[in-house]
């Protein structure tokens, strides 16, 4: 996950998951790329872009808050969320907003 997500013009939404890890991988590179297939597949699904140096942001973009919810609800990543409060998060936190706005630059074009 190298690249800027293609979203649709406004609106849709963004769950912004900011995260501090323990010590160790523990399995959680493996479960993250699987996450990010499933989520991938999801309905409402729209893009994700991930980012980690000590701090970790991952935002998800979404076509609407039950798809968000669906993705909540989903049974494999519950089990994920589960492993993250026993073994991978010092700390977290989730923000759920609705975007309104969207506009950028790319050299070149």
């Amino acid at each position: 996950m190298n690249s800027i997500a293609l979203t649709p013009q406004p609106p849709y939404y963004a769950v912004i998951f900011t995260s501090l890890r323990t010590e160790g991988d523990n399995g959680y590179g493996e479960m993250s790329e699987k996450m990010v297939n499933l989520a991938s597949s999801q309905s409402g699904f729209l893009g994700m872009e991930s980012a980690r140096d000590g701090l970790g942001i991952t935002v998800s973009y979404w076509d609407s808050l039950e798809a968000i919810r669906a993705w909540h609800r989903n049974a494999e990543h519950e089990l994920a969320q589960k492993a993250g409060y026993q073994q991978w998060y010092q700390s977290f936190k989730v923000r759920v907003c609705k975007v309104e706005r969207d506009y950028g630059f790319e050299k070149g074009t």
